[in-house]
């Protein structure tokens, strides 16, 4: 009965955000209560789990979700954004506009949400397509698949955060993980748009002219001051993941040195490197109604969303469920191919990769010790496997299928036919590479 409340709660989970439209949130909080009720858990345990779940999740990285996303605004609004685009393009080649979208995507998306990034570039990919004389279709699915494929694998995007906060796996191996393999399931995904979604003509129709977009450029911060904001975290979060696994007893310059890299200094690194970025810092960039304002109210829904994941992995831990469930799928022996199908099928069932992600570590967080899944190079690996799951299959229950196709000329079918199908090649092709990784390291 106890796995049949489970799978109830799932497709609860699914119908109510998707035909009901009810908010994440609520959906998770109200049928983790369910979940705890139908299950026979005491009154006080269901309580110590929703207070538990939620504070220690919230704990662990609703300070980085927060930061992160200051970070992304500043970028966006800025015109950081565009420097990075710039840098990219003139690396690549303004001729292989494809491959340089999808690379452009890769790098915005590890602050920008997906979405915001998509809309940010689609003038810049509307304008380099038309300049080349090629259809806007393969560059479009280029630049949606690199947008995607850090936005779920790939800290600090907030999905990725929440399922390494939610499975306590380190971060630092989730990146260094997450960007290779990641990167490898792009270049899948840039070879099916060029081979693919090229064949489709699609007309680039420019919002903006090229002057307009020089124009941008000339009032956005340097390549150099653009970078810092993201790679600077970044490589403060390795080095301290690096100086852990090499270092048992480290003296106190690397004590100082861990402490820039625990997570939320690093990020925090990042926004006072983040306010570097305009021209002249004002106050009313970090006023509620300013950048600061509405980065947080993004983040507020990631956060409330996280939280009620922990309730109802907590719930679940609680309920005794997880030493039934790892025992029988231990016997299956699908191992990381586990979270990646679950993730997948909650994200093509209700749209939304972060609520994929943060559904899945929900759910696999209480089995992961009876799964076999207890080293720290393991946890980074579900994460990574629910993040490539979490990009199978895009589709128009997904707000960012909208986005790309609406932005692009796209009718729907055309949508299904190129996005949808690319961003299943993507997670599958991401799942493999994991795979492989996963053979030759554990």
């Amino acid at each position: 009965m106890a796995v049949l409340y489970l799978l109830i709660s799932v497709v609860l989970i699914i119908l109510l955000t998707t035909k009901l439209k009810v908010h994440p949130f609520l959906a998770l909080f109200g049928v983790a209560l369910a979940y705890g009720f139908l299950s026979g858990m005491p009154l006080e345990k269901i309580i110590e789990s929703i207070n538990t779940g939620f504070g220690d999740t919230l704990g662990k990285i609703g300070l980085i979700i927060i930061f992160g996303v200051i970070i992304g605004a500043f970028l966006e609004n800025s015109g950081g954004a565009f420097k990075l685009a710039e840098a990219i393009l003139n690396f690549v080649g303004k001729k292989k506009v494809p491959t340089a979208m999808g690379i452009i995507g890769y790098f915005i998306s590890i602050p920008v949400f997906a979405d915001s990034g998509f809309i940010l570039l689609s003038s810049l990919n509307k304008s380099l397509a038309k300049k080349a004389g090629i259809t806007l279709a393969g560059s479009t699915i280029a630049l949606a698949l690199g947008l995607m494929a850090t936005h779920t694998m790939v800290p600090p995007t907030p999905g990725p955060i929440a399922a390494a906060g939610i499975l306590n796996a380190d971060l630092g191996l989730v990146m260094l993980l997450g960007l290779p393999i990641s990167a490898l399931a792009l270049v899948v995904g840039i070879i099916f748009a060029k081979k693919y979604a090229s064949r489709k003509y699609i007309d680039p129709d420019p919002d903006l002219t090229e002057d307009e977009i020089n124009e941008r450029m000339q009032k956005a911060p340097g390549l150099f001051k653009s970078s810092l904001p993201i790679f600077i975290p970044i490589l403060l979060i390795v080095i301290r993941s690096i100086v852990l696994s090499k270092v048992e007893t480290p003296g106190d310059t690397l004590r100082f040195i861990l402490f820039l890299g625990e997570p939320v200094i690093a990020l925090l690194i990042g926004v006072l490197l983040s306010f570097t970025l305009p021209e002249k810092l004002e106050k009313s960039m970090l006023s509620t109604s300013g950048w600061v304002g509405n980065a947080l109210k993004d983040a507020a829904t990631i956060i409330l969303i996280t939280g009620a994941g922990g309730i109802f992995g907590k719930i679940l831990q609680n309920s005794g469920i997880a030493d039934l469930l790892g025992d029988t799928l231990a016997v299956v022996h699908i191992g990381i191919w586990l979270p990646f199908l679950l993730s997948a099928a909650i994200k093509t069932a209700q749209g939304s990769s972060t609520v994929a992600l943060i559904t899945t570590a929900s759910i696999m967080m209480p089995m992961m010790d009876n799964l076999g899944f207890t080293t720290e190079i393991q946890k980074a690996m579900v994460v990574i496997s629910i993040g490539a799951g979490s990009a199978v299959f895009s589709h128009a229950n997904d707000s960012f299928f909208w986005v790309v196709t609406q932005m692009s000329g796209m009718d729907v079918k055309t949508g299904y036919r190129l996005y949808s199908l690319g961003s299943a090649i993507l997670g599958i092709a991401a799942a493999f590479f994991l795979f492989i990784t996963y053979l030759i390291f554990v």
